[in-house]
Parts: structure tokens; C-alpha cells; sequence
């Protein structure tokens, strides 16, 4: 397992609010090059607002989020994006005017490096199948796929993917687990918020624990059977 100095992602006493309601209250975790990190909590704990955070597409946000080097905590979302961040948000945003290989193309690439959709279409063989389907006349799973393909093509390093299973059947969060098992062999740094944490274990290295907008505590995927007990007593799983 990696150690934790040296991540792609620092997040440091980040605190965000909506308005008058403050959500986050410090939030402060690593994600090291080449893992998978999952965020676990229950609903409306402050996960998706992380991300967001992250993102900038929250503007009321302090404390500290350096990506590969560099404090952004000050940036706004589109010159984040163009560091190599890409976030799939629990809604997917599939366009519904376009069809599949369109929704594809649509992204621009932010930097060099990006998989062309060859490699996209072999990953997700499903989509080559549906290309001229419109994205919205698929199913769920495969719009999950989708939206999460169209960022392969940007060139982003760090894939933040917001609920990926979310009302998915057990047969599709498999394979969605077997996509993301891929995309980790390629290269790439995956943040995951997750609410079922029986998949987030077939997939991540580490996760941590959130709790009223802040981490309570970390997990490494191979020390969970000697944390079963906290575990379920964060979670209730």
C-alpha cells in the first residue's frame, strides 16, 4: 500500500457553505497517486459538497486543497479542470438533444493524454453498441457509463465520481466495478463517494469516514476485517 506523503490531492480544514448554512467543518484527507479513496457517510453528511468544493463550483469555501503541487483554493472551477480534475456528479448530465458518441465528444480535452474512443469504446463495449442511441434512451447503467466515459477523453488524471451505483442493479455495479478496477491499472487517481460500502471495498485502497462535514476516521482496504466494529458502528453496515 502507498504511504500518504506526496498525494496528488491535499485537502486541509476545508470548510464550505451554502448560503447561511455552513456544511463543511474542516475537512481534511489525502489521495495518493494511483488509488482509489472513497468518502463513506451517510446522506447529508457533506460528501457531494466535498467534491464540489474541490471542484469550485462551491464559491464559499476556505482552507486548503492543493492539487499536484499547486494551492487552488482560490481558483475558479474551469482553471481547476484544466489542472486534470474531472467530477461526474451523482446526476450524470447526459445531454438529452445528443447521442451517445456525441455526448462523448462533447467535453473538451483539458490537457494532453486523454483516451481516444477506441480505448473508450473497448472499455465500454455497451456504448460502442449504443453510439447512435440518444443518451438519455438508455438505461441507467449505461448512462452511468457514459457519463463517466466522456471524461476519459478530457486528459483529467483525477476522476471524483459522486454515487456511481447509486439505483444501479447488482449485475451493473459489478461491472462498473470492473471499469473502475481498469481505469486504476491505467493510470488513473480515483475519488469515490459512496453510500454502499460492500461495493466501495471492491474497488478502493483507503476510505474515509465522514461525518458532520468533517473525517471521523480512516480505513486501509486490507485492515477491514480487524475494524468491522467501528466500521458498522459509522455506518450500520
Amino acid at each position: 500500500m502507498p504511504e500518504l506523503h506526496q498525494p496528488l490531492l491535499a485537502v486541509n480544514d476545508l470548510h464550505a457553505w451554502y448560503g447561511e448554512s455552513h456544511i463543511l467543518h474542516g475537512m481534511t484527507f489525502m489521495v495518493p497517486k494511483g488509488e482509489v479513496v472513497t468518502l463513506l457517510g451517510r446522506n447529508g453528511v457533506g460528501k457531494t459538497t466535498t467534491m464540489r468544493a474541490i471542484m469550485g463550483i462551491v464559491h464559499a469555501r476556505t482552507g486548503s486543497v492543493v492539487y499536484d503541487g499547486r494551492e487552488t483554493i482560490t481558483w475558479p472551477s474551469d482553471r481547476i479542470a484544466r489542472l486534470g480534475l474531472a467530477y461526474v456528479p451523482e446526476e450524470r448530465g447526459i445531454f438529452s438533444s445528443l447521442n451517445v458518441r456525441e455526448n462523448l465528444l462533447l467535453p473538451p480535452a483539458v490537457k494532453p493524454g486523454g483516451l481516444g474512443l477506441d480505448e473508450i469504446y473497448s472499455l465500454f463495449p455497451a456504448l460502442q453498441e449504443r453510439s447512435a442511441s440518444q443518451g438519455t434512451k438508455l438505461s441507467g447503467g449505461e448512462q452511468q457509463m457514459l457519463a463517466i466515459a466522456r471524461i476519459l477523453r478530457t486528459g483529467a488524471d483525477l476522476l471524483l465520481l459522486d454515487e456511481p451505483t447509486e439505483g444501479l442493479a447488482p449485475v451493473i455495479v459489478q461491472q462498473i466495478g470492473r471499469i473502475l478496477r481498469s481505469l486504476k491499472e491505467k493510470g488513473f487517481t480515483i475519488l469515490l463517494v459512496e453510500q454502499n460500502f460492500h461495493f466501495a471495498a471492491t474497488v478502493a485502497d483507503r476510505h474515509y469516514i465522514v461525518e458532520h462535514g468533517q473525517v471521523m476516521d480512516m480505513f486501509e482496504n486490507d485492515r477491514i476485517a480487524t475494524n468491522k466494529a467501528k466500521l458498522e458502528s459509522y455506518l450500520g453496515v
